[in-house]
């Protein structure tokens, strides 16, 4: 039992500490002994001698273990970094690289955010300089051990305006860093920009070829039920190896594939499964609707949904077949983070052009109806409540109208409409409870006295 474990785990965690030190160095621009020390070795605690070796100049990292087991993963500019499956995935990386543009430099004139200009000055009546002052603080305090939050960015938007950022030592507004499953509400935008182009139908079955089959009982299957994580399909969402998704991001080479081939767990609608593999499928679709006409996913992405709200930081990450990895590989600076998030709280309007479908919002805040406690939309979670009942929201002292998105180690994107606020928190938390966010986002709310 524990040679099979062995290896079956072993692959996992040397591809997950391949995969962040890649992303870390090249993208984020961190040096490789404090990711290992702070991304890597808390997760890894159990398995010591593994060493590392980052290649600058063909950017690339390696993580071995005692020379005999060894995992590389391989930076693209443009696209960022892939952990190696097979020869195929660099050949396919380098043609994608080619059909991505150039990211453009950020406006450095004018508030954001339209400019790259600092907090807002002075600050709305409502808000408190004080108060909001302390609780940015209390975001990098580390309490006690249990409560040891690894905040390393923090940016607050009222009422449409920067008030207040944050950042640990080490870190900066500049450097962009991973929202993990914040992902998946990117992968909503740009299904929602191609429902507005006509080119995608949330009702119709979604269009993956492995469930054409006349018997194949997925068929049915449609992209608001992909949306709503209430396709039926099995996938098990664990992040200890070994598991579905931890299969999916560290051994396979095409991830939306992985996560199609699977079976009915039950029926569509029956019950609600959060899944990374749905989202991959997801992207897989978006990926063969867009491809002929933009080149890529990630130049429609770009031309489409970045660079039309100023996001010029984000790199959005490829499985080894070239396909965004849409359930975990985004990154961004916090600014940027905000900046999406103000669309939302928008309604998909931004600078009077309308990014999103009208009614777009609503449907992404709509409970979906196998989801409990009404907490999870159209890939965004909500603190809706049950229905028709003022009690059991996942957040009791926080906005009944708040719906977020959530990433892996205590990622947030925070938006409370009928408070006009955007939160971002990005930070590395080791253990769950690390980061007390209903208590943060209740202070938060105290200092803001329209």
């Amino acid at each position: 039992g524990s040679i099979w474990y062995v290896n079956k785990s072993l692959p996992v965690f040397l591809g997950y500490a391949a995969k962040t030190l890649c992303s870390g160095v090249f993208i984020s621009q961190r040096s490789p002994e404090a990711i290992f020390r702070d991304d890597i070795a808390p997760l890894m605690s159990l398995i010591p001698g593994v060493r590392y070796t980052v290649y600058a100049r063909e950017g690339a990292v390696t993580v071995d273990l005692a020379g005999m087991f060894r995992r590389r993963a391989s930076f693209r500019s443009g696209c960022g970094c892939t952990l190696a499956v097979d020869a195929a995935g660099n050949q396919i990386q380098q043609k994608i690289e080619a059909q991505t543009l150039a990211k453009r430099p950020p406006n450095s004139d004018g508030l954001w955010p339209q400019g790259s200009g600092e907090t807002l000055r002075p600050l709305p009546e409502a808000v408190d300089r004080q108060e909001l002052a302390v609780v940015l603080e209390s975001a990098f305090v580390k309490e006690t051990p249990d409560k040891a939050a690894m905040t390393r960015a923090m940016v607050v938007v009222y009422d449409g305006k920067l008030i207040g950022e944050r950042y640990a030592a080490g870190f900066h507004k500049d450097m962009a860093l991973a929202g993990w499953s914040m992902s998946k509400s990117v992968t909503n935008a740009l299904v929602g920009i191609l429902v507005k182009q006509q080119r995608l139908s949330l009702d119709e079955p979604a269009p993956v070829h492995a469930w054409q089959g006349s018997a194949d009982p997925r068929r049915v299957i449609t992209l608001d039920q992909l949306l709503r994580m209430s396709s039926g399909l099995k996938f098990r969402e664990v992040y200890v190896p070994p598991s579905d998704v931890t299969t999916m991001l560290f051994m396979r080479r095409d991830f939306a594939a992985f996560a199609a081939g699977m079976p009915l767990a039950s029926e569509p609608e029956a019950k609600w499964r959060y899944s990374s593999g749905t989202t991959n499928i997801i992207a897989g679709i978006i990926r063969r609707t867009v491809e002929k006409e933009y080149g890529s996913l990630n130049r429609f992405a770009r031309l489409e949904l970045f660079d039309r709200l100023n996001m010029h930081s984000v790199v959005m990450e490829m499985d080894p077949s070239g396909t965004f990895v849409g359930s975990s590989y985004t990154f961004a600076t916090a600014r940027d983070w905000a900046r999406f998030g103000l669309l939302y709280l928008q309604e998909g309007i931004w600078q009077g052009q309308k990014i999103l479908p009208t009614g777009w919002v609503k449907y992404t805040r709509t409970p979906t109806p196998a989801a409990p406690s009404g907490k999870y939309g159209a890939h965004f979670w909500l603190n809706a409540g049950p229905p028709g009942k003022r009690s059991g929201r996942p957040w009791p002292r926080l906005p009944r109208d708040m719906f977020y998105a959530q990433g892996f180690q205590g990622q947030y994107l925070i938006i409370i409409p009928n408070k006009h606020l955007v939160l971002v928190r990005l930070g590395s938390d080791s253990k769950p409870a690390a980061w007390d966010m209903q208590g943060f986002v209740s202070d938060l709310l105290a200092t803001i006295h329209p």
